[in-house]
């Protein structure tokens, strides 16, 4: 990135002319450089990465950085323009340290050094020194700060300033020094702690290697999975176990028509866990011209489970939708139970289709004498290879001639590999991008039984030994005992203290990560955790190793967050190679509880523009719905690899302290831009029984150019220029300055010069919030800062803030502007739709009271019961003017305590889902869905929501609680 030190940098040093006789006193109240997680960081708030060309100036930095050559030269040409003021001895005196303070753009830990990775704090001008190189400095060079200011502004202005410090060593390097031992220069290059595995995936202490997550997709219904069309468009296709697949763009919209909708013949329900319904897609791998897509999903026949693979053709008149009427099956195989479905559909490189089957569900595979898994003439518990090319005439595929088991009495020619018992997501190797090894291999992860998970490596006519053999283990030890040595063993395997069902994985071939090159990561359902396997080529052996989230500043990256929802139902690849994984709340396939994940290594990244695609337009026919990421924060406590928030119930009952999450991650811009922020601070209820948040909401306002500040004239005395004998090297320096000086008029009575002042008009130093990550902060440039909510799950705001809406106004509350009301849910409708949403316009409508004629601040809740009892009930709310329900989406022990508090009870002893307590008839309105509480909330409007009246769910689901 390129720091363009403009006029808007020249105005803030000329703001306040009071600024040298407060600078003492500011630093003394600045507080300790927070000790945090810091990590590798560039100006551009991205990772460093390798320069695809050898660094000519800066040359400490050209095996890992933030500068490319492009960048490395405007520096030289900088430090060229600086060293004409020398003579030869101030140019061998100090030349060095002008390269090396110039440079640090180029360190990979820039961001520390120029305090740039907090939105909190303002950033340096220069970057942070330490004291003793500060004062060798200072001894050595001291008069050339102004040439190293000079670009910023008037030279008359920065030589007032500049020289006035110039002779207070004490001054100099509160200017200058960086309090943080570790990461001031040049403390940071010898550090070792910093550089030990510096451009590696970092490890936490227990070798948990940190990676950090970016949200490309939400509201899905259990994502099952995810492909491409390695078509050159770089969209993707996201399948559901409903019946959807959804079209998503290169840039992150979704098509609003379905690709497929299967929902009327798919088999599935509700219920958490179901195994049936739509399991996968596969596209044919010359999809632009063979035009064909495969489908695996459960069916029900004349009262018959039923797994079915089915072809659709695409349609003639859209790309990006499949024609529903030429559904053509293919292969279905009766499933005598309604677990073990398999539903795996890949191509491999050889251009055959492959079926991943289960073995017919129940346990320990009951089915005959040694069970599906080992019998050959049934295709349940197998790898399944056909070919499905010219099958346009006659049979829907044929056998490839090399089938293992092609002319075996009484085996079935469709086996490629059998012994599997729940083989769950399985990928093809790209192979090594540049020496192409490891290409075509064939990963699976097989689902145990009780005891042990396992990865497997697909060969041809492998037998991969269940039920005789759980993952290393016997299962049935009479087969065991008698069963084949040439049985493939897993390549990995662990137990259920791990996890209880494991989803196959990747090996990543993706340009952006060099350093994930070659490594297996895949997962599991149940526990959440995210693993990885590396290969060692000396011996074939893989080394495990667990894949956590990046703690405090590992993550603090634009879009970057570090935390996903437990239940990890598939991972998939991009066009470009890219890894991805999908997730999700509620594992049940009617709630719109699923994301999808990025894998991104916060390390170490590849240089600039070698991984820029251009994806190939695409001919859309119907409207584009917008992505908006629901979680775009960090979270500062340790962050584990189970969802946040959590779905399970709370072990205590007893409500528990409220904590604030944070801190946000702000989208910076490269260029600082002055704005204002306005902060309103909410009145309080004037009754005791109503209850409104009191917290100062800041309103972010879109910078205009009549909210922009611009400086004032602040008239001085005489400004007098320090000046010493011309001799040396400090003659030569100041020369040419002042002959710059002299070309300009000044008043000897009266001045306008301002010394550089390091302050916000918007905002004093004195009262900005205490917390500096990993270096002591510089009043020298101040950025824009975004709202923030102290509020838990607030969702991130745009710097581009939506058009305000118009919302209820609490009837509780003096008359005030809309725009200061409803700050949380606007937030959240920023973020989440286009929609405007309007209150009832004329004074006092849809406006009620409570007892005794009070009104109802909005977000008051009732209980109600068809016996009557005030302690139970089904929950409503009272929102916009009127009461309507909740859903139980989400809705945990913690919601229900914040609704039983505001009723004056203790906590919630249980909550009631389903509508047990009761269902709303069909006149009350659905408000709330997919409430998330930290239990410390002072209304349900406080906790993660969806927005108002969004919701996907009916009566049947009104939540209820029982309080105590």
């Amino acid at each position: 990135m390129t720091r363009h030190h403009s006029d808007l940098v020249h105005q803030k040093f000329l703001q306040h002319a009071i600024f040298p006789k407060l600078l003492p006193f500011i630093l003394l109240l600045l507080p300790q450089a927070w000790k945090g997680h810091c990590h590798p960081q560039c100006l551009d708030y991205k990772p460093p990465f390798e320069p695809q060309q050898q660094l000519v100036f800066c040359k400490d930095y050209t095996k890992f950085g933030c500068c490319d050559l492009q960048k490395d030269e405007e520096i030289s040409r900088k430090f060229h323009s600086i060293m004409k003021n020398f003579d030869s001895l101030g140019s061998k005196t100090c030349g060095e340290y002008i390269r090396s303070i110039l440079c640090q753009e180029c360190s990979p830990y820039a961001a520390h050094l120029y305090d740039a990775e907090d939105a909190n704090t303002p950033m340096r001008v220069l970057p942070g020194l330490c004291g003793d190189y500060c004062s060798s400095y200072w001894l050595q060079c001291r008069y050339t700060l102004s040439l190293l200011l000079e670009d910023m502004g008037n030279p008359q202005q920065f030589a007032n300033w500049t020289a006035s410090i110039e002779e207070d060593r004490n001054r100099f390097c509160d200017f200058l020094e960086l309090k943080d031992k570790q990461y001031c220069y040049p403390n940071v290059l010898t550090d070792a702690e910093l550089n030990a595995n510096l451009g590696l995936v970092r490890e936490d202490p227990k070798g948990c290697l940190e990676v950090c997550l970016q949200e490309v997709a939400n509201g899905l219904r259990n994502p099952v999975a995810m492909i491409h069309a390695n078509d050159g468009s770089h969209r993707f296709f996201v399948a559901e176990q409903l019946g959807y697949v959804w079209v998503y763009l290169a840039n992150g919209s979704r098509i609003d028509r379905p690709f497929l909708n299967l929902t009327q013949a798919v088999l599935t329900s509700p219920w958490a866990g179901d195994e049936r319904g739509f399991l996968c897609i596969a596209l044919h791998p010359r999809f632009t011209t063979v035009r064909k897509a495969y489908v695996y999903y459960s069916v029900s026949v004349k009262k018959e489970e039923r797994i079915r693979i089915s072809e659709f053709t695409l349609s003639a008149h859209d790309d990006n939708q499949l024609d529903h009427s030429s559904e053509r099956t293919i292969l279905e195989v009766v499933e005598p139970a309604s677990n073990h479905n398999g539903g795996q559909l890949l191509f491999g490189h050889d251009g055959y289709l492959y079926i991943f089957t289960g073995d017919g569900g129940r346990a320990g595979d009951p089915f005959g004498k040694f069970g599906n898994s080992q019998n050959k003439s049934a295709l349940l518990g197998k790898v399944l290879r056909i070919d499905v090319d010219n099958n346009d005439e006659g049979v829907s595929y044929s056998i490839p001639s090399d089938n293992p088991f092609v002319g075996e009495q009484g085996a079935k020619p469709e086996i490629y590999a059998y012994g599997v018992r729940n083989m769950w997501r399985c990928s093809i190797d790209r192979g090594d991008p540049v020496t192409g090894a490891g290409r075509g291999r064939m990963f699976c992860g097989d689902v145990g039984q009780n005891k042990y998970e396992e990865i497997d490596l697909i060969v041809k006519g492998g037998n991969y030994g269940w039920r005789a053999k759980e993952g290393f283990s016997c299962y049935d030890r009479k087969l065991c005992q008698n069963s084949s040595l040439d049985d493939i063993l897993p390549i990995f395997d662990y137990p259920h203290k791990l996890g209880k069902s494991v989803t196959g994985g990747y090996i990543y071939r993706g340009c952006e990560m060099p350093n994930l090159n070659g490594l297996y990561i895949f997962g599991d359902f149940m526990s959440g955790r995210l693993m990885s396997l590396k290969e060692n080529e000396a011996n074939g052996e893989w080394q495990y190793n667990e894949i956590c989230m990046g703690r405090d500043q590992t993550c603090k990256f634009p879009k970057l967050i570090n935390s996903y929802y437990r239940y990890i139902i598939s991972f998939a690849e991009d066009e470009a190679g890219e890894l991805y994984f999908l997730s999700t709340g509620v594992p049940s396939a009617t709630a719109r509880s699923g994301v999808i994940y990025k894998i991104v290594d916060p390390s170490r990244r590849a240089p600039p523009g070698k991984c820029r695609i251009k994806p190939l337009p695409v001919k859309i026919k119907g409207k584009l719905i917008h992505f908006h990421p629901k979680e775009e924060f960090v979270i500062n406590k340790k962050p584990t690899t189970t969802p946040v928030p959590t779905t399970t119930t709370p072990k205590t009952t007893t409500p528990k302290k409220k904590t604030i999450r944070g801190p946000f991650i702000i989208r910076k811009p490269p260029m600082p831009t002055r704005q204002t922020t306005r902060k309103v601070v909410r009145p309080q209820p004037t009754t005791a029984g109503e209850t409104m948040r009191k917290t100062t909401q800041p309103t972010l306002k879109k910078p205009t150019s009549a909210t922009r500040v611009k400086p004032t004239a602040v008239q001085r005395g005489t400004a007098i220029l320090v000046t010493t004998p011309s001799t040396g090297y400090r003659a030569t320096i100041m020369t040419p300055v002042y002959s710059r000086i002299s070309q300009t008029s000044i008043n000897s009575t009266k001045s306008n010069w301002r010394p550089p002042p390091f302050l916000s008009t918007t905002s004093s130093p004195l009262n900005s919030p205490a917390k500096f990550p990993c270096s002591t902060p510089f009043f020298t440039m101040k950025r824009p800062q975004s709202a923030l909510s102290t509020t838990a799950w607030t969702p991130y705001t745009s710097p581009k803030p939506s058009k305000p809406h118009k919302t209820l106004v609490s009837t509780v509350l003096p008359k005030v502007p809309d725009e200061i009301l409803w700050t949380e849910e606007k937030q959240q409708n920023a973020g989440e739709s286009n929609q405007v949403n309007k209150r009832p316009r004329g004074r006092g409508r849809g406006r009620k009271r409570g007892r005794g004629g009070k009104r109802l601040p909005s977000g008051s809740v009732r209980l109600v019961s068809a016996d009557g009892l005030s302690d139970r009930g089904r929950v409503e709310i009272f929102i916009r003017g009127e009461w309507g329900t909740v859903c139980d989406d989400l809705f945990t022990k913690r919601a229900g305590t914040v609704v039983c508090r505001q009723l004056g009870f203790m906590t919630a002893l249980a909550v009631m889902k389903r509508a047990a307590l009761g269902e709303a008839s069909s006149k009350v309105r659905i408000m709330l869905d997919d409430v998330e509480c930290e239990g410390g909330e002072q209304s349900l409007l406080e906790c993660k929501r969806s927005k108002v009246g969004k919701h996907n769910c009916s009566h049947e689901e009104d939540v209820g609680v029982i309080c105590g």
